[in-house]
């Protein structure tokens, strides 16, 4: 009788459980084991969307889904289409999960619990017959033939006929991509907040606006604009805004050693001439009142102050004194306020990076490695990054299915380098 497919995937994640799941179900027969380093696996999945799990986001045309990618979207053009955001809702849906969308397009379990998805991928690793050993860390991997064998730091040894590396941005799966012939991208932080070193300013935490237009600058590069929810906090600037900046922006904003300026239109429906006009007419409309009391524009009142403290406005001055030299300053600082970026905070726990495996070396029909006969690769182990809104995970799904549905299958090959 012949031997059952050994299959070892290393990655308690997102992409791991996924692929490791898929495999199982695309062919009973494969023998799947699932490695997790820590004593709890999905810890990403429990604490993402503040506790909620943001799994995707609502755009089901894989043309526009793409874009949201700073870096992956090419690769995963062709991957999209044939696992999506649609087929993660309808994957869910089919276990009992139910997902909502809100607003934004974030896509969440009905529960508003991350504990549904949780218990779903381990219901299901339990369903498949899926062997999962947590506190398992891989101290190295080798090929030996057409056969990998797995090393562990407690000094077991594990032998697999293929293998799954989908071990997120740790530098260990990194390590062990490059000891199987992979090329890593230097992995730099992405999607974080912006330290502004502006003492008033970080004294409206919690104030937010949207939208604004906020432009990112980085000495010697072409500017970065995004549009979109602006909020203040403790250290500086956060909102979707921000985060979306500091993924395009990543390595920009390494190599400058994160000192960079970001202008905000506040009103990015009104140009310049037209917030002079709103000013103007205030002087005319309301003379007697004190410019402290009356904000011409539907902003928050403590961002106003902040502005008329900037430029120098006691709080007892008239819109009839107001100056022509103070209307210019509240123009600039209204439509295009510059604030000085010194240094990066971080986002939640949702600790994400740019980096990993380079995408040419890798097959994107089936997530095989083009270097390594036997390896697949799946999740934030590859250079790919989204913006927030549930696109890191939705790349997690779609690399995860990919790779366990080509891994279970019983003839393999090398994809050759383009």
């Amino acid at each position: 009788m012949a031997q059952r497919l050994r299959v070892t995937v290393i990655g308690g994640g997102a992409a791991g459980f996924f692929g490791a799941i898929a495999a199982a179900e695309a062919n009973p027969e494969v023998q799947v084991t699932l490695l997790e380093a820590g004593a709890q696996p999905l810890s990403k999945v429990r604490i993402s969307g503040g506790g909620r799990c943001n799994v995707t986001h609502h755009c089901f045309d894989p043309a526009l889904l793409v874009q949201h990618y700073p870096r992956g979207g090419r690769a995963l053009r062709g991957a999209f289409t044939r696992f999506q955001p649609q087929d993660t809702v309808a994957w869910y849906r089919r276990r009992g999960v139910r997902l909502k969308t809100e607003a934004d397009g974030r896509m969440f379990p009905t529960t508003d619990d991350s504990g549904t998805i949780v218990d779903c991928l381990m219901r299901e690793t339990r369903r498949v017959g899926v062997t999962l050993r947590t506190q398992a860390m891989v101290k190295a991997v080798r090929q030996v033939g057409e056969t990998f064998v797995v090393e562990l730091k407690a000094g077991e040894t594990l032998t697999s006929d293929r293998l799954l590396l989908a071990t997120g941005s740790n530098p260990q799966g990194h390590r062990l991509a490059a000891s199987l012939g992979h090329t890593i991208v230097p992995p730099v932080p992405s999607l974080f907040t912006f330290n502004i070193p502006d003492r008033a300013l970080r004294e409206l935490a919690g104030v937010a606006v949207d939208p604004v237009e906020a432009k990112l600058m980085v000495p010697g590069a072409k500017p970065l604009t995004q549009t979109g929810p602006l909020l203040i906090t403790h250290w500086g600037l956060s909102g979707p805004a921000v985060l979306k900046l500091s993924a395009w922006g990543a390595r920009l904003l390494h190599d400058a050693r994160y000192q960079a300026t970001l202008q905000v239109n506040w009103l990015p429906s009104r140009n310049a001439e037209q917030v002079r006009q709103d000013l103007l007419a205030a002087k005319q409309t309301v003379p007697k009142r004190a410019i402290a009391n009356h904000c011409p524009f539907d902003l928050p009142k403590r961002l106003w102050r902040y502005w008329l403290q900037q430029v120098g406005v006691d709080d007892a001055v008239t819109w009839a004194n107001l100056s022509k030299k103070t209307v210019n300053q509240l123009v600039d600082a209204i439509a295009r306020g510059h604030f000085t970026i010194q240094g990066k905070g971080v986002f939640k726990d949702e600790f994400v990076t740019c980096g990993g495996v380079k995408l040419s070396e890798v097959d994107f029909k089936t997530m095989a490695s083009r270097r390594c006969q036997g390896l697949y690769l799946a999740g934030e182990v590859l250079d790919i990054d989204g913006v927030t809104g549930g696109f890191n995970f939705q790349s997690a799904w779609t690399t995860g299915w990919l790779a366990g549905q080509a891994i279970a299958a019983p003839n393999r090959a090398l994809s050759k380098q383009p």
